[in-house]
């Protein structure tokens, strides 16, 4: 089977993104992008922990009630949400209402909290776990790797929940710290343009 299918432009892109409608416009304009905003990579980092054991596209089809529900992942007010915020977000039909799930992003807001006042940010912190271009093997072709293990290991030693070695892998995948699109997707160079005009937080 193909790595690839043909977009509406006739352009091949990553066959992941043709199963359903509104993966095409993520895969297009948001994935393997680079970011260094922190409440962005907080928010992917909450919502890749909402997914496990689900789809992404239940996460995606979700992704703005759970921005209303966390505040647009401003760590700083999730951080001093409570045990009644967690109760009334179990409440809240539009999110994944998993307490388990709700509680960890609680926790990490915290945890982000800490890390900013001794890192200076979450961006510096996550980028420091960027993979050599030169180590990684073929797109698509794994599911974790060393740097996502040590990343996972950094966190969870901080107290993070719901950051293991895949779900970190998923996390830089998407936020660019690693250019995952097949060699043949249109979007791959594009990801690889974006990537050398990044500037590397805490650098």
């Amino acid at each position: 089977m193909s790595a690839t299918i043909l977009g509406s432009d006739n352009k091949a892109r990553c066959r992941w993104c043709g199963t359903v409608p509104e993966f095409l416009p993520y895969h297009d304009k948001e994935w393997g992008f680079p970011v260094a905003d922190d409440r962005r990579l907080f928010e992917k980092l909450s919502l890749e922990g909402f997914q496990a054991g689900l789809s992404w596209r239940t996460i995606l089809a979700k992704r703005e009630n759970f921005r209303a529900a966390f505040h647009g992942f401003d760590f700083e007010r999730v951080a001093r949400f409570t045990a009644r915020d967690v109760e009334r977000l179990l409440k809240n039909a539009g999110i994944v209402r998993h307490r388990g799930k709700i509680e960890a992003v609680v926790n990490n807001a915290r945890r982000a909290r800490e890390l900013v006042k001794r890192e200076g940010s979450l961006a510096a912190f996550v980028w420091r776990h960027e993979p050599d271009p030169q180590s990684l093997g073929k797109p698509q072709s794994v599911s974790t790797s060393a740097e996502s293990i040590a990343l996972s290991k950094a966190l969870k030693k901080l107290g993070w929940r719901f950051v293991g070695p895949t779900t970190v892998y998923a996390f830089m995948q998407a936020m660019g710290l690693i250019n995952d699109h097949v060699e043949a997707c249109v979007i791959r160079p594009k990801v690889d343009s974006a990537r050398r005009r990044f500037k590397r937080p805490g650098r």
